[in-house]
């Protein structure tokens, strides 16, 4: 029973083993990149080009060895027009062979230079590597055309914005030079009348006229609107044109101005004196008037009056006053009892969020007649006392 049990765990080992030696060698296997292609290649991104006369031109190339040994490659263009020069680079540098890395590629650069008065005719140059008992060719077309009108485009990123006439209003504005050369590009921006317009850097605050941009590329600036501060609410459109040469292009961007309260504060038919007797209590008429263009809500009333003035309103408040519209309150001005007779200066305001309006009211105060009774009487018997006291004492 024994020997059955031992025979049966040798076979199942024997088994077991040659399993797992068959699985490994396939993985083992899989993990190497397979080899489907060998040989040497002229490569390049763009195998047919278009060039304007008198330019110069680069085109990159790579030089690509697939399993192959390291050897010396001898370069060289073939076909080159008459007039035309084509240079082979290297790192920069004019180069006459390359010796690319099995796997690996070199990266080369054709320098076409065109003369001026080349024919448009289409060309094919051919560009070669030779080395031993392998090589490669790449035909290239080269297309001539003629200079491309400039062209620009200019957008917005936020063309509308919303806000009061005491708002600066920024956009940032995107010019895209579209040709096939740099060009400096010049804007200015037509805007409703009294309106404030400038250009700026896209992060500084230098203003700007015009900026330079690269063939291809685009740069951003940044446009300012600033309303003039009595503008009624409404929709303003603001056009932005942009030149470069005989290239223009035109974006507009808009202005939603909101209505803003205006406050001006007065007295009675203009009147901005009044008088009132040291301790007691005058009534002074203030006129609030709302010349904005949208409702002043909630306003608040205050004054600045000299030390020991008492100073309230009645209301003390105003709910609303719609634009175009004037109220009138009563300011309770109460002088101290130590004041003496002269002018003084009380300062009110009127404030409605953010919104504010103030005025100097000239108070011309006068003494109370029952003090000034009192002090004559006062006098009276002071000289009653004397005049008994110099008529006692002449006596003797």
């Amino acid at each position: 029973m024994r020997a059955l049990d031992v025979a049966r765990l040798v076979v199942a080992f024997g088994l077991a083993v040659p399993l797992a030696g068959s699985l490994a060698i396939p993985s083992a296997y899989a993990a190497e990149p397979p080899h489907d292609i060998k040989g040497l290649y002229m490569m390049t991104d763009y195998p047919a080009v278009t060039i304007r006369p008198g330019t110069t031109s680069n085109i990159s190339l790579r030089l690509q060895n697939y399993d192959l040994g390291p050897q010396r490659y001898k370069l060289s263009v073939e076909g080159v027009p008459s007039g035309w020069t084509a240079t082979l680079l290297g790192g920069g540098q004019p180069v006459a062979a390359a010796m690319p890395a099995p796997d690996s590629s070199v990266p080369l650069q054709l320098r076409l230079d065109v003369p001026a008065n080349a024919s448009l005719a289409e060309q094919t140059l051919t560009v070669k590597a030779e080395g031993q008992g392998s090589e490669a060719t790449l035909p290239i077309v080269v297309a001539l055309a003629k200079e491309l009108p400039a062209k620009l485009t200019v957008s917005s990123k936020l063309p509308e914005l919303r806000g009061s006439p005491k708002s600066n209003f920024e956009y940032t504005l995107t010019i895209k030079n579209d040709s096939g050369r740099n060009l400096v590009a010049s804007f200015a921006a037509a805007a409703p009348q009294n309106f404030e317009t400038s250009f700026t850097e896209a992060y500084g605050t230098q203003e700007l006229s015009s900026i330079p941009i690269d063939a291809g590329q685009s740069k951003d600036i940044k446009l300012k609107v600033r309303p003039p501060s009595a503008i009624d609410a409404g929709h303003f459109p603001v056009k932005v044109t942009v030149n470069a040469e005989d290239a223009t292009a035109q974006t507009e961007v808009a202005l939603d101005v909101a209505g803003q309260p205006q406050l001006q504060l007065s007295g009675r038919d203009g009147l901005l004196s009044a008088r009132a007797v040291a301790a007691e209590q005058s009534t002074i008429p203030v006129v609030v008037t709302n010349s904005g263009t949208a409702p002043a809500e909630n306003i608040e009333l205050a004054a600045t009056a000299p030390s020991g003035w008492k100073v309230t309103f009645q209301p003390a408040k105003i709910e609303r006053l719609v634009p175009g519209k004037d109220t009138e309150v009563q300011a309770l001005v109460t002088p101290s009892d130590k004041s003496l007779a002269g002018d003084y200066q009380v300062g009110m305001r009127a404030t409605s969020r953010g919104e504010t309006a103030s005025s100097q009211f000239r108070v011309t105060v006068s003494t109370s007649t029952v003090w000034g009774m009192a002090g004559a009487g006062v006098i009276g018997v002071a000289l009653l006392l004397m005049l008994g006291a110099v008529a006692r004492f002449g006596r003797r």
